[in-house]
């Protein structure tokens, strides 16, 4: 079995049924191991963003990050 980070755990976890439907019926996934992981990884997702949010800019020892310069013609 293939996981994210390399290692698989193995937890029994109780949800409400009506909270699994509705996740099924609005995702079209079916089977719930897809759709906890799916779950897991919007969560992270919005968590990691509205911890960039939180910072506003104020990382000011962050080294500038290289770009590319679009061709002008």
């Amino acid at each position: 079995m293939l996981s994210f980070l390399g290692a698989v755990m193995r937890t029994t976890i109780s949800l409400e049924d009506e909270l699994v439907s509705e996740a099924k019926e609005l995702s079209g996934i079916t089977e719930s191991g897809v759709l906890f992981r799916e779950a897991l990884r919007a969560l992270i997702q919005r968590e990691s963003a509205r911890q960039l949010i939180q910072l506003h800019g104020t990382a000011p020892d962050l080294e500038d990050i290289p770009r590319r310069q679009a061709d002008v013609r």
